[in-house]
C-alpha cells in the first residue's frame, strides 16, 4: 500500500512539475503600470506587453507576424536582423535550442510614444527567479500611431556562462541601423 501511495504521490508532483514548466511568465501590467501615464501612455505599454508576452514568454510568432510584422520596424541591437519578420526568425531558431527561455518584466516605464521594459531573462527553467543567472535586460520601444517602428536594448549577462555566451555569438553585424 505504501509503494502505491508513493508512487502516486511521485507521479501527482511530477505532473505538477512538468504542467508548470510550460506555464510562461505573464507580464502583470496593472501591478507595474504608473498612474502618472496618460491615456495613450498606457495604450503604448499595452501594445508593448502584448508584443512581448506573446513573443518572448509565450513564444507565439504566428501571432507576432499576425499581429505586428510591420515594415517600418527599425531594429537597433546590432546582432538582430532587421524588421518584425527578422526578430521572429531569429527567435523562431533561439527558442528550439532554449525552449523554456522566459522574460520577466520587473519595470515598465512609458513616456509618451516610447516604452521601457527593464527585464530579468533567463533561458533555464530552474533559474527563473534567481538575479544571479541569465540577463538583465533594458528594451526600449518606439511607437507611433499604435505601430511599434523602433526597438534598442541593452544586455547585461548576469553570470559567467551568460557572459560566455555573449561573448561567443556577439559580434556579427545583422543590420545597418546603428545603435542610436
Amino acid at each position: 500500500m505504501f509503494k502505491v501511495l508513493l508512487s502516486t504521490a511521485l507521479l501527482l508532483t511530477s505532473t505538477l512539475v512538468a504542467a508548470q514548466a510550460k506555464n510562461p511568465i505573464v507580464i502583470d501590467l496593472p501591478s507595474l503600470q504608473k498612474p502618472s501615464w496618460t491615456e495613450q501612455e498606457a495604450q503604448n505599454a499595452e501594445i508593448i506587453t502584448d508584443f512581448v508576452q506573446h513573443l518572448m514568454n509565450n513564444h507565439d510568432f504566428d501571432y507576432i507576424l499576425k499581429h505586428y510584422n510591420d515594415s517600418a520596424y527599425t531594429q537597433h541591437n546590432r546582432n538582430l536582423p532587421d524588421k518584425v519578420t527578422g526578430l521572429v526568425g531569429f527567435l523562431e531558431e533561439f527558442v528550439e535550442e532554449y525552449p523554456d527561455y522566459t522574460y520577466d518584466v520587473k519595470h515598465v516605464y512609458v513616456d509618451g510614444d516610447y516604452v521601457i521594459f527593464h527585464s530579468h531573462a533567463t533561458l533555464n527553467l530552474e533559474d527563473r527567479g534567481n538575479d544571479e543567472k541569465g540577463l538583465n535586460i533594458i528594451d526600449k520601444w518606439r511607437l507611433e500611431d499604435g505601430r511599434i517602428v523602433e526597438h534598442w536594448d541593452s544586455i547585461q549577462a548576469l553570470d559567467f556562462s551568460m557572459r560566455m555566451y555573449s561573448l561567443i555569438s556577439g559580434g556579427d553585424i545583422a543590420n545597418d541601423n546603428g545603435v542610436f
